[in-house]
């Protein structure tokens, strides 16, 4: 199955460039480019793309409210926004993933880390490396706003276990190896934490994780 990729930036260059790279992926295919964050929201539902590489800051609407456009509608609950940063100075992240983000890269990433990055979120899972993201969900939740969906309270003490894991970063193999469990059951678990919770994807779990205090920043 061909991935449909559509690229939004402000620069012409790094468009272009990223361009080439994902039509050099024999699974993938560009399918627009957007040099705005509404130009990107209304090209993610015409060309009917199936993943959006997204820079936050971008002229007449940023990345984030483009994100949050494409999370709302229903007709693109299928898309997924893979948010592009600076990393150190950009403190827009968080912000990124409670908007509906799967995860996010670094603008000097390596060409191979980003096509592995289309992939892993175009097939669902969230872009996350549990250090990192530890740091910055600290750094930028000193002052959190409401959460995006709801808290763990309605979860079994199970869920519960299998939500601390993935909110450190693990996928459902690593979940499933901690927790005695078989892949598909672990995978069960995630799929049912999503619904109770009313998380878009493994992005928000880890967000809500955070700002309930199942899990602490800096935890390992």
């Amino acid at each position: 199955m061909t991935i449909r990729v559509l690229l939004a930036d402000d620069q012409t260059l790094v468009r272009e460039a990223f361009a080439m790279l994902v039509e050099s992926a024999p699974d993938m295919e560009v399918v627009g480019q957007a040099g705005t964050g509404r130009r990107a929201a209304e090209l993610a539902r015409t060309e009917r793309a199936d993943l959006v590489v997204m820079d936050i800051r971008m002229p007449d609407l940023d990345g984030i409210e483009a994100t949050r456009l494409i999370a709302a509608d229903e007709d693109l609950a299928g898309v997924k926004v893979l948010v592009l940063t600076t990393y150190d100075t950009d403190e827009n992240i968080v912000d990124a993933l409670r908007a509906g983000a799967s995860g996010f890269l670094v603008k000097d990433t390596r060409p191979a880390e980003l096509l592995d990055a289309i992939r892993t979120v175009a097939a669902g899972e969230a872009l996350l490396s549990p250090g990192p993201t530890a740091r910055l969900i600290e750094r930028f939740l000193r002052n959190p706003s409401p959460p995006v969906t709801a808290g763990p309270d309605c979860l079994s003490d199970r869920e519960r276990e299998v939500l601390t894991l993935v909110a450190r970063g693990l996928n459902n193999t690593e979940v499933a190896e901690s927790l005695g469990l078989s892949p598909l059951t672990a995978k069960t678990h995630v799929s049912r934490i999503m619904g109770k919770l009313g998380a878009r994807d493994r992005a928000q779990l880890v967000i809500v994780a955070y700002e309930s205090g199942l899990v602490a920043p800096g935890t390992p």
